[in-house]
């Protein structure tokens, strides 16, 4: 490891859980979870997020305000967010691999936070390609 201070990544569960799946076993795996989420909070790698509720809507230029959402297919769907903080995306993304969810359907984008304002003279995830 290094002494620099630990870089803050967000992670988006996302996905649906397996639909053979028995919901004991899913309760089993969601209180798990949230043991070792606390583990972790406890030793300083991770900070706590929350689920999403089931509405949503969008803005946009084009179709102004929609409420009738989520709107991704549902394997793109989001459930919830937290805060992983490690030292490199690698480290982050071992730390969310071992998320007890996962077992049951569950996928997780981790995405390193930019500390920096936004520019339009920076090359960010929104500039066109």
């Amino acid at each position: 490891m290094t002494d620099q201070a630990p870089s803050e990544y967000l992670i988006l569960s996302r996905g649906q859980w397996d639909k053979d799946a028995a919901p004991a076993d899913i309760q089993v795996a969601i209180d798990e979870f949230y043991d070792w989420l606390e583990r972790m909070i406890a030793e300083g790698k991770m900070k706590t997020g929350q689920r999403l509720d089931t509405p949503g809507a969008t803005v946009s230029k084009k179709k102004g305000v929609v409420t009738d959402g989520p709107f991704g297919e549902s394997k793109e769907v989001v459930g919830g967010y937290w805060f992983i903080l490690a030292h490199s995306l690698e480290e982050a993304a071992q730390l969310a691999a071992q998320n007890p969810c996962m077992q049951y359907g569950l996928f997780y984008e981790i995405r390193p936070i930019d500390p920096q304002k936004g520019s339009a003279y920076n090359v960010t995830n929104e500039t066109p390609s």
